[in-house]
């Protein structure tokens, strides 16, 4: 018998927000966490903008230990562990410092792993000093370095892994998580993603012209999705981490339970019929939508919220129209669409993880999240829904079902329905 997947444990390292309470003060409030970084700007970049949490000292200080610090520069583990262990705690979980824990694991996705560490090292070195890398490099540049440091901070005995699918990556580590739960793997995944920041990981995207360089002076304007004067995302970077758990086993512990995954699908455009290593197939991406639906036993005119992908580049009516044609409903029945990226920037591989932590916080807490600097939405995405399907302001409304979706570089594509918990 398949065992149903439900949420225990929520944790985020955003721009906008660090810690549950924060992102979701912002989240509810419109709050963007895009700045301007003088870094950029004495590089010559054309987008000078981006989202970068705030981590105080004394906040690494409470999950890593002064050994662990000594020498660590990768950003991307960073946020992906204090995220992880926060959603750990948040779900009423020990830590037991001597007992290996059998019925735990963690799939914890990144994309480029401790770039700024691996520069650092190279930095004075030539051919022949290759070995004075440092003995710290290999734990902060290797893939699985954020898995690594979470399966020893929490001493999991269960999968320990990182995927990597680009933008797609945190979207995938929940299905991928929810599917060894519910056919009797595991009790509980750590499941999430995370994305490293600085010029070496977002200098390749501002050569592709894939950023905005229109909104310099305006920081918190930049993020423009499904807008008319959207010119390219702005990038950012952070974690997500839910704490996946089978119900029989939260109902054992008398967890709180903030909603159930109900199912969900992941697939590829193999990159052919106008798919490409930057744009989708569209068919595929309606393919992913549609067999997520179908994996989760629910009418696709029930759901009540779509939190897209939605990037803020000349895609997004695209992303609409895919929407429209997966789901195979009437107009007017469409559901509300938003999208996070507007207050926190595209997180590149930590994107999926974060975008989901707000869909739960909104299914849990009854509200929808404004998309901010939508003053003016895409023509061609009202000629196929009514502008009210976009909320510029928050609305407070209770929420049943949700559907969350990621399409990554490579023509991937993820897709997760959560759903509100009821017995």
């Amino acid at each position: 018998m398949k065992k149903r997947v439900v949420i225990t444990g929520l944790g985020v390292v955003a721009p906008n927000g660090v810690g549950i309470s924060n992102f979701t003060h912002a989240l509810k409030n419109g709050i963007s966490g895009i700045e301007f970084h003088q870094e950029l700007a004495d590089l010559n970049f054309s987008c000078c903008i981006g989202g970068i949490p705030k981590v105080t000292k004394e906040k690494k200080a409470k999950y890593f230990t002064d050994l662990q610090l000594r020498n660590f520069n990768s950003s991307g583990i960073l946020y992906g562990c204090i995220a992880a262990i926060d959603a750990w705690k948040d779900s009423g979980l020990p830590i037991n410092d001597k007992k290996v824990d059998f019925d735990s694991g963690t799939i914890f996705g990144t994309g480029t792993s401790g770039v700024e560490k691996f520069r650092e090292a190279i930095y004075k070195l030539d051919d022949k000093q290759v070995r004075r890398l440092g003995s710290t490099v290999v734990a902060q540049t290797m893939a699985s370095g954020v898995s690594a440091y979470l399966g020893g901070m929490l001493g999991l005995g269960n999968q320990v892994t990182t995927n990597s699918s680009a933008c797609s990556t945190g979207t995938e580590a929940i299905l991928m998580g929810y599917e060894r739960i519910k056919n009797g793997k595991a009790k509980r995944m750590l499941v999430g993603s995370c994305s490293d920041h600085g010029p070496y990981l977002w200098g390749g995207f501002d050569a592709m012209r894939v950023m905005t360089y229109k909104y310099n002076d305006c920081p918190t304007e930049g993020s423009r999705p499904m807008s008319t004067s959207a010119s390219g995302f702005v990038p950012g970077s952070g974690a997500g981490a839910l704490l996946l758990e089978s119900l029989e086993s939260a109902l054992e512990r008398k967890a709180i339970i903030y909603a159930e995954v109900l199912g969900g699908a992941v697939n590829s455009g193999g990159q052919r019929n106008g798919g490409t290593m930057t744009a989708p197939n569209s068919n595929a991406v309606q393919r992913c939508i549609s067999e997520a639906i179908n994996d989760a036993h629910i009418n696709a005119r029930d759901i009540d919220l779509i939190n897209g992908h939605l990037t803020a580049t000349i895609k997004d009516p695209e992303e609409i129209r895919n929407w429209i044609k997966a789901l195979a409903i009437e107009t007017n029945k469409f559901p509300y669409i938003q999208s996070t990226k507007s207050m926190i920037g595209h997180c590149l591989a930590a994107a999926g993880a974060i975008e989901s932590v707000a869909s739960i916080i909104q299914l849990k807490e009854g509200f929808i999240a404004p998309t901010i600097n939508c003053e003016e939405v895409h023509p061609e995405i009202l000629k196929v829904i009514d502008i009210s399907k976009i909320p510029r302001k928050r609305i407070q409304k209770e929420l049943n079902l949700i559907a969350k979706a990621s399409f990554g570089f490579g023509d991937v594509n993820a897709c997760v329905i959560f759903k509100r918990f009821n017995h």
